[in-house]
């Protein structure tokens, strides 16, 4: 069913642009008061990125799942939160990955990584990379094998887990089989230069405006040439070959709709098997909603396919 008239104006009433870190972050916060707190077993581990206490958040799926946790074997899945680089946290996430686990019936690890404007490009992949490698290569509290890890983000996490998929082919330790990119961020530019339609028709009324990924770009990046580095902005990578089976989902009413299903594309044609789910009349951080809300039901459907139907892809 399309966004209503009354709901266009609300939506539109409270778009705005700019960012207050602080203030952001104190609102960010308030998903931690959790009136619909499920009940699900976790378990918090520390992975070292160098001197730095990296923490990781591990949500099992269900109780079975918990029990001798150490010496069964699981599907994992490491995700990779949103915020704009700047805000949220493993604290904020836990509803949503602890749906995500029950869901999907994976362990979900989530990756608490420095934020920005603290800790600029490129700490928190760095952080990322080093929990990452540290599952992948049998150094973590949990028994998985590579074939059996997923790498998934939403927005900033998008932007994350691509640019981590691209670290791991280029260096070479460690190669993700699949990734699931949820309204990703990939490019550098959200000004009217930018070349995607969706930056213009979705960036001012639908909550997250161009003008804020215009702001969060900023504080995440050191300088200019940072925005050049395709780590940073994935979009500019012109080699894209060798990368993970991938979903990617878009929302229909988001500015970042048409670089994601470009970055989709252009992982297709260079011959890396893709699947482009666009979620019709969806805004930007809907998977937050809940597993009530149909949009999320529809994702919720579409990962399990993917990670279901694995022997039926051709590229």
């Amino acid at each position: 069913m399309a966004i209503n008239p009354t709901a266009k104006k609300i939506l539109k009433a409270l778009s705005f642009d700019g960012i207050e870190v602080e203030a952001s972050r104190h609102l960010a916060d308030l998903k931690r008061l959790d009136p619909l707190k499920i009940f699900y077993k976790k378990i918090d581990y520390p992975i070292y990125n160098g001197a730095h206490e990296v923490p990781t958040r591990i949500f099992f799926p269900h109780e079975r799942a918990y029990d001798n946790f150490e010496t069964n074997q699981y599907k994992v899945m490491i995700f990779i939160h949103g915020g704009g680089w700047v805000t949220e946290s493993i604290d904020n996430y836990e509803r949503i990955c602890a749906r995500l686990a029950n869901a999907t019936e994976h362990v979900v690890v989530s990756i608490d990584y420095r934020l920005a404007p603290e800790n600029k490009f490129p700490t928190g992949l760095e952080d990322c990379y080093a929990v990452t490698k540290a599952i992948f290569t049998n150094q973590f509290i949990l028994n998985t094998q590579p074939e059996d890890i997923t790498l998934i983000g939403d927005s900033a996490g998008g932007n994350l887990t691509a640019a981590l998929s691209l670290a791991a082919r280029d260096k070479g330790e460690f190669i993700p089989h699949r990734q699931i990119l949820i309204y990703p961020a990939l490019y550098n530019d959200y000004s009217e230069r930018s070349p995607f339609p969706s930056v213009r028709e979705n960036g001012s009324d639908y909550l997250l405006t161009a003008g804020k990924m215009q702001d969060y770009t900023d504080l995440y990046a050191k300088d200019e040439n940072d925005k050049q580095n395709p780590y940073f902005a994935p979009l500019l990578e012109q080699d894209l070959s060798n990368q993970p089976d991938t979903l990617l989902i878009t929302a229909e009413y988001d500015p970042l709709r048409d670089e994601g299903e470009t970055y989709g594309r252009k992982l297709r044609e260079a011959g890396n098997y893709v699947e482009i789910r666009r979620i019709p009349d969806a805004l930007h951080g809907y998977f937050a909603l809940g597993i009530k809300n149909s949009n999320v039901r529809k994702s919720f459907d579409y990962i399990n396919r993917f990670l279901e139907n694995e022997s039926d892809r051709e590229v």
